[in-house]
């Protein structure tokens, strides 16, 4: 089975509290873009072989998509195995869900192959073991997620709207950045309603001119080359631009295709991984 596995954006990202165990209790509205990774799942025997058309993914455990494999295997006493090759397109380590897309992915391609009676609900519960990003991308669209990522409420589709997307040459951890942010003081706090409810009115100027992203003021600071890709946007364009997740991923979105496809011609001189896509 061949299974489009789609990255994500965060339209919203604010930190809310911690919880007793470290972890970041969160409000974001996520959103899934029209680009992805393929994956595809093959039963066979027993075990789990992985490969991908790219040299630095990992085809071990370290993988999302391998630990997806192993716990529904696990859960729904899978005797049999599964061969995973991913096909990747979504930059890694960019702050755009790549590898809980993959993850999710792979859940929903052995609920298919191995014929197991299990809910898309289930499945966001499993998939929170693995990654907080993987229950969205089960069903993607548009959602307010609360929690760690783990509470998701679709919200009506934010879809066709043209954006680029640029991912600078280095990766960001996650953890660290989340760390970093636990030093910080007076962060400047998102409107959160009223970008929800711009979201919900399919208000693209508004969206754009109060998306709002916590995670900024803290890898920003330390990587100065993303708030030059935000100008540059800006100047080529774009209605807002934002980092997206941890970064160091960048988003501007686009009235029109023409001044999108300027800013991509322009910023692809620079940047290798840039893209042109919409949200889905």
């Amino acid at each position: 089975m061949r299974i489009k596995a789609y990255a994500k954006i965060n339209i919203l990202l604010d930190i809310v509290g911690i919880k007793e165990n470290g972890y970041h209790l969160l409000e974001m509205i996520m959103q899934s873009i029209d680009l992805y990774d393929l994956i595809d799942v093959d039963k066979i025997e027993k075990g789990i072989k992985m490969k991908s058309n790219k040299s630095y993914i990992p085809t071990n455990n370290k993988n999302i998509a391998y630990k997806a494999a192993e716990l529904f295997m696990n859960t729904y006493g899978i005797s049999e195995g599964v061969s995973i090759n991913i096909y990747k397109n979504i930059p890694t380590s960019a702050g755009l869900g790549g590898g809980s897309a993959d993850g999710a992915a792979v859940l929903k391609a052995m609920r298919k192959i191995f014929n197991v009676n299990v809910s898309d609900k289930e499945l966001e519960k499993l998939g929170a073991k693995i990654g907080a990003d993987v229950p969205f991308c089960i069903n993607g669209g548009t959602a307010f997620c609360k929690g760690i990522g783990e509470v998701i409420m679709p919200i009506r589709k934010f879809q066709n709207k043209i954006l680029v997307v640029v991912k600078p040459k280095f990766g960001v951890s996650t953890k660290w950045v989340y760390n970093e942010y636990d030093n910080l003081n007076n962060v400047k706090k998102p409107k959160t309603e009223k970008i929800l409810n711009a979201v919900k009115n399919d208000d693209l100027k508004l969206v754009s001119t109060e998306m709002a992203n916590v995670l900024e003021a803290v890898t920003i600071s330390k990587y100065g080359i993303i708030d030059k890709i935000k100008k540059d946007m800006l100047r080529l364009g774009a209605l807002g631009a934002m980092m997206s997740g941890s970064g160091p991923s960048v988003f501007g979105f686009f009235e029109d295709s023409l001044s999108a496809q300027k800013c991509f011609e322009s910023m692809k001189e620079n940047y290798s991984e840039t893209f042109i896509t919409r949200t889905i």
